[in-house]
């Protein structure tokens, strides 16, 4: 039997997929909404702080892809619920932590603005709803150096536990048996994949996970499937990464 953090992650992304589906079939009116808040003009946003500042909560809410811009997903806000559960990400190895948190797309290091939203592929048919990936994506902005300073810790981490770790999220545990590369992805400054896999009971899981870097921003793409395996969201790290600057 898987563990109840398998569980809940197939449950969940089973879930949204169809809760996805679901508005991308109904009411066009949703539109960009479920992305985010309505986009500010950037020139206001720059001009307001120095570029060593972070941006706030509300600026990288602007930031985010929106359902125009992935077509081919339907999307939609991340809830407080799933920022909280992704905030008590931990492990049982200190150097391994901010990779954890990366995979649950909580924040690494101290980022002084945050936000997020899902993704979910848009199936053929309604059947392969439950093969679609699901991509969490979170932003976090930082002061001076912060956003470096996070990026090099996550690629440390990735080098440290490459041979597993065990990943904590509110209250339930997962096994990693292993980090590997992932394939490789050109965005932004600087930017890592890789491909986290879980064994439990002999049934394999993976989340693929990709981190760029542009600026002092960091975007954080965790993908997972309903069937337990993940592709990565070539698409949705493409527009997001673009519409960075």
């Amino acid at each position: 039997m898987r563990s109840t953090l398998v569980r809940r992650t197939v449950l969940t992304a089973s879930a949204v997929s169809l809760v996805l589906l679901s508005t991308a079939c109904g009411s066009g009116k949703a539109d960009d909404k479920v992305g985010g808040a309505t986009p500010t003009p950037s020139g206001a946003a720059s001009s307001a702080a120095p570029a060593a500042k972070g941006k706030t909560d509300a600026e990288l809410v602007a930031l985010l892809v929106t359902q125009t811009e992935l077509p081919t997903h339907a999307v939609r806000a991340a809830t407080p619920a799933e920022l909280a559960a992704a905030a008590s990400a931990g492990s049982d190895k200190p150097e391994c932590l901010p990779l954890v948190k990366a995979q649950s797309t909580a924040p690494v290091g101290t980022p002084v603005g945050r936000a997020g939203t899902k993704a979910v592929a848009l199936p053929k048919s309604v059947e392969g709803v439950l093969g679609a990936t699901v991509t969490s994506i979170a932003l976090a902005s930082y002061d001076g150096k912060g956003a470096e300073a996070a990026f090099a810790s996550v690629k440390a981490a990735a080098t440290a536990c490459a041979g597993g770790y065990t990943g904590s999220q509110a209250g339930d545990s997962l096994k990693i048996a292993k980090v590997v590369p992932g394939a490789p992805v050109t965005a932004g400054d600087e930017a890592l994949a890789y491909t986290a896999v879980a064994d439990v009971d002999g049934e394999k899981a993976s989340t693929e996970l990709v981190v760029v870097r542009k600026g002092n921003i960091i975007a954080t793409f965790s993908a997972v499937s309903p069937s337990g395996s993940a592709e990565q969201p070539k698409a949705v790290v493409e527009i997001q990464a673009k519409k960075l600057g």
